[in-house]
């Protein structure tokens, strides 16, 4: 029998209630969720993340949902792929984490090829879109500001 690698006492399957948010599930704000299908940009993103002074998770998308409510990070970077769909599973898990946060928290940061959100289930709860290709000068400072407006 194969070694579970999910860790002990952690169900897949949970999601997150306003009795999370009594029992002090808050947002880390020195944590980052990056997550993606694409290693490399999961892997450039991340390196820019940490030049911010954070902690960056890199994730694929079906490792994320699992990983987010463990983490409670207090920003998410989606790389919505091709079509801005990549990364459409990782939502409800940030909408179940933003009704039981007072700041509307994790933000929300999508790298998108179609330069908006259009098309995505992430639609309705991207803070800032980030066009591919992307520069270190470009995503940033958007991290800075997001993160800033969170620390408030």
């Amino acid at each position: 029998m194969a070694a579970s690698r999910v860790e002990p006492g952690f169900d897949e399957n949970r999601t997150l209630t306003d009795r999370d948010a009594a029992h002090g599930l808050a947002p880390d704000l020195s944590r980052v969720l990056v997550a993606g299908n694409s290693q490399i940009t999961r892997i450039v993103v991340s390196k820019i993340v940490v030049r911010s002074g954070l902690k960056p998770v890199s994730e694929c998308p079906v490792s994320a949902v699992r990983v987010l409510p463990l983490m409670f990070p207090g920003l998410v970077i989606l790389d919505g792929g091709p079509d801005n769909r990549d990364c459409d599973g990782v939502v409800a898990g940030i909408e179940a984490l933003r009704r039981i946060s007072d700041r509307k928290l994790p933000a929300v940061i999508l790298l998108s090829g179609r330069g908006g959100a259009a098309g995505s289930a992430a639609s309705g709860i991207v803070d800032a879109v980030v066009t591919k290709p992307f520069t270190t000068e470009q995503l940033q400072p958007v991290v800075d500001r997001l993160l800033k407006a969170a620390r408030r």
